[in-house]
């Protein structure tokens, strides 16, 4: 079975992607999110020339066709080839899914079922503090959610916040509110120097704070290996790589640790077939794996399924909070959003993603093929 046709369907924010072979199967993806357009002409010009007419029979195929796609453009080591390369993957991993009769879940050896997932919150300036305290409240209420992620620092900040003091309030606020029983974890935006996240995350750990995220620039990770380092012997987790598509930073982020979870995100690492191998890797160093999906593209959807199977799953998976008025594109690109009841959501039961991408979005999308 060879790879016959990649086809893409695209806005600014967001790209679907159809593989085709030469049997007349088919599987659904999705290049990562912000500047899709982008990412899918780089689909067309760097990925497909490489792809189209490649075995796509099985696992190793998989293995075999990522490797080959980063080695022949290996003077593009960054994003947007590994973007364009996971609409390519993921769409080959729903192809199996169909064609085996199972969720991609099951396919890797899991369970399609409820799984945990963390109410992630994406608001710092846009919200007061009594405003999103209120908002998750109601949220944990409502959808009953047992653990939250809020903002703290300032994107990209330099120790400078948001806004003064904004940190020091809103942490112990929503401890208040929410009580002891709920799981609270931060997330800095590579907000801070080394030192200063040390003093920050000593801070946040005597706050009750499980898992403080991206303390440092990314692009420098070692960084947060000093952070994490510093902080090893308190309960407070440090969390990191959403970031990062290069494997070899990979490997050197588990082996230092540089964080105590690594977090790939599937579409930015280069697909699910890359992000196991990130997986792998935090399960030989002994950490356990959560990924990035911090909206309800299918990234979300590929998460659930990756962490319903993996051995060293994290305990929940990022599950986004905004609405139309922060990620208005999100929406009727797929059948069903998915909804959390009593803090899970449940892992679509397939075969492939399970889901149906809708042909009206389609329609309003800029469409094009390659084709061997």
């Amino acid at each position: 079975m060879r790879l016959q046709s990649i086809e893409t369907f695209s806005t600014e924010n967001v790209s679907i992607t159809r593989v085709k072979t030469d049997t007349g199967h088919e599987g659904w993806g999705q290049i990562s999110t912000y500047n899709s357009d982008i990412s899918a002409l780089v689909m067309h010009r760097q990925v497909a020339q490489w792809a189209l007419g490649q075995d796509v029979n099985d696992r190793a195929d998989l293995e075999a066709l990522s490797d080959r796609v980063t080695e022949k453009e290996f003077k593009f080591p960054g994003s947007y080839v590994r973007r364009a390369l996971g609409g390519l993957d993921t769409a080959l991993w729903d192809l199996h899914g169909k064609l085996a009769g199972k969720s991609v879940c099951e396919l890797l050896g899991g369970i399609s079922r409820p799984f945990p997932v963390y109410a992630s919150s994406m608001k710092r300036s846009e919200i007061t503090i009594k405003d999103e305290v209120e908002r998750l409240v109601r949220l944990r209420d409502e959808f009953g959610y047992t653990a939250f992620k809020f903002r703290i620092a300032s994107e990209v900040g330099h120790n400078v916040d948001e806004w003064p003091g904004r940190t020091e309030e809103i942490v112990p606020a929503m401890r208040s509110a929410m009580g002891d029983d709920i799981t609270l974890m931060v997330d800095a935006n590579l907000g801070y120097t080394p030192e200063k996240a040390i003093e920050v995350g000593r801070w946040l750990n005597d706050h009750g704070i499980a898992h403080f995220e991206e303390p440092c620039p990314y692009w420098d990770f070692e960084q947060g290996a000093q952070v994490t380092a510093a902080l090893k012997d308190l309960p407070i987790q440090v969390a990191g790589g959403e970031q990062d598509c290069n494997l070899s930073n990979w490997r050197r982020i588990a082996a230092i640790p540089a964080f105590d979870i690594l977090q790939p995100d599937i579409l930015y690492v280069g697909g699910l077939t890359r992000a196991l191998r990130v997986a792998n890797m935090a399960k030989a160093a002994g950490l356990p794996c959560t990924p990035h999906s911090a909206n309800w593209g299918l990234v979300t959807i590929f998460s659930l399924h990756m962490l319903g199977a993996i051995e060293n799953a994290g305990p929940y998976v990022e599950f986004s909070i905004e609405e139309e008025d922060y990620y208005p594109w999100q929406y009727d690109i797929y059948d069903q959003l998915p909804v959390a009841k009593d803090g899970k959501v449940q892992i679509p039961e397939g075969p492939g993603w399970g889901i149906t991408v809708r042909p009206e979005w389609l329609e309003k999308a800029t469409y094009q093929i390659s084709e061997f």
